[in-house]
């Protein structure tokens, strides 16, 4: 398979190249800088990019390859802190600017030749550096500028090089994927042969090859990834999958039941839940710390499945529904990117487990397993659902976690999620939630003080989950909801809108 190679110097924006490589049709494969060239060689790859990163080029411990990519003799695109490496290795320089460019800028071109071909003259970008280019490479010359970067494109047409100093993978970059479009497939002559298809088809080989005459646990959570994992499984390895269900005490109103139903109607599969309520709650009782809360849940799920899994005497996977997101916000496992958070099956797994680990969605986003689960029958109606963390309300209960916060955010929620519905607006919605604030506020009901929590409605817009924008959530449906919510739930007093962007912040909580 033709494959496109996209080098990992920290970027959170990475893995956003890799899927807008895999929508035009064409592997992407992501590999830490520190990979020798000997690897690199030997996936034969049509083209390599270059990420951004964080660093500048001239930091004492900034992230340089041992090897140059114009050697490799493939088309090689720099994006940010990979033009600026670029020129680093290549007689070039690269000095702090005096206006750090960060957000939308206009991109002015000055040759519309191989990478611009078909883009406008003038087009909004997105910028994120501090460092620009003052000289230019040997043998490169600039083919765009912007009002703060008088080189912000080059090329070496004899090296078959390319780098520009804006981030053409964010969807703020208005003509990014035409960008990327041109790099791809006229400069690097790929021709589109990657789909949800294709990978259904490579992943059940991979399953098939890596379980052997061995059982798999799937860890059914209730949410897209693991059901549409489930499914997959089922085809890869029919009877040897054992589905289980953990009502953690942690889910939304009806949601284990929402499960069962979904299987029971549509797939002929086994599934059988389990009620960890008890363990899970009597674990994270006292607990208030975000961290602390999720390594409590993902080593609970653990103990949960290894003790269901000795009844099979055969099972030594565990499956589980990991997102990439999910890896790259818990650990820098592809190159030097910043910790954000630990996820309950990422970072909150312990350190040593009786099960392995089968994670076939690790390198997909969202949308990716939503078009694989399409496919393999899971009905649209759930396909569709907003996304739902394994650590399920305990990350959305700011503070510590008792059985009565949990029973109030599961109704509050259910009239946020209800009423979103009813104006129509949830498919335009990337991911709603409520949570519930370990803050009290002064209230005024039924002519007497009230003394109750606060719940906040969050509710955001997103290609892939790595970048998000809050959604502008009509002022009339904000009301009803509010109002509801206070009227109807017992212990709220006050409703308040998240108007958060993600980055600075997170799109859950916690």
């Amino acid at each position: 398979m033709e494959t496109i190679i996209i080098i990992d110097f920290g970027s959170q924006y990475t893995q956003v190249i890799a899927r807008k490589v895999r929508e035009l049709g064409v592997y992407a494969e992501i590999f830490p800088f520190r990979t020798p060239a000997e690897t690199l060689i030997a996936k034969s790859p049509k083209g390599i990019i270059l990420s951004g990163g964080p660093c500048s080029v001239y930091a004492e411990n900034a992230p340089h390859p041992q090897w140059n990519a114009l050697d490799f003799g493939v088309p090689v695109l720099g994006i940010c802190y990979g033009l600026q490496l670029l020129a680093y290795q290549n007689e070039g320089e690269v000095t702090k600017a005096e206006h750090r460019e960060y957000g939308r800028a206009e991109l002015i071109i000055d040759n519309q030749d191989d990478i611009f071909a078909g883009v406008n003259p003038r087009t909004q970008v997105w910028m994120s550096h501090g460092d620009y280019l003052t000289k230019m490479p040997e043998g490169f010359k600039t083919i765009a500028h912007s009002a703060n970067s008088p080189i912000c494109a080059i090329r070496n047409t004899e090296k078959r090089a390319w780098g520009v100093q804006f981030h053409p993978e964010v969807h703020h970059s208005m003509e990014g994927k035409k960008i990327l479009g041109n790099f791809v497939r006229n400069i690097c002559k790929c021709t589109e042969n990657w789909s949800a298809d294709s990978f259904i088809d490579t992943a059940i080989e991979k399953i098939r090859a890596q379980v052997g005459s061995g059982e798999v646990i799937c860890a059914l959570s209730g949410g897209v990834d693991s059901t549409v994992l489930a499914v997959l499984l089922h085809k890869a390895i029919g009877d040897k999958l054992h589905c289980l269900h953990v009502d953690t005490g942690l889910m939304r109103l009806n949601e284990s039941q929402t499960l069962m139903d979904l299987f029971a109607q549509n797939f002929n599969m086994s599934i059988e839940k389990l009620d960890g309520s008890e363990l899970f709650l009597s674990s994270l009782a006292g607990v208030s710390e975000p961290e602390k809360k999720r390594k409590i849940i993902g080593k609970s799920f653990i103990d949960m499945f290894e003790v269901a899994a000795s009844k099979f005497n055969n099972a030594k996977w565990l499956a589980q529904g990991t997102l990439y997101p999910d890896v790259i916000e818990s650990v820098s496992v592809k190159g030097p990117s910043a910790v954000i958070k630990s996820h309950h099956n990422v970072g909150g797994l312990p350190e040593k487990m009786g099960l392995k680990l089968i994670e076939p969605f690790r390198e997909l986003f969202k949308d990716e397993v939503r078009e694989v689960g399409r496919l393999l029958g899971v009905p649209d109606w759930f396909v569709k659902r907003h996304p739902f963390p394994g650590p399920g309300l305990g990350i959305r209960i700011l503070g510590d976690i008792t059985r009565d916060k949990i029973a109030t955010l599961q109704h509050a929620d259910a009239i946020y999620i209800e009423e979103i519905r009813n104006a129509g607006l949830y498919d335009q919605i990337w991911q709603a939630f409520a949570v519930l604030l370990p803050v009290r506020s002064v209230g005024v009901m039924g002519d007497e003080r009230t003394y109750d929590c606060t719940c906040a409605l969050r509710a955001v817009t997103s290609v892939d989950g790595m970048t998000a924008d809050f959604f502008p959530m009509p002022y009339d449906v904000l009301s009803k909801i509010s109002n509801r919510i206070v009227n109807e739930v017992q212990g709220i007093n006050r409703v308040v809108y998240d108007t958060t962007s993600k980055p600075p912040g997170t799109i859950e909580w916690e």
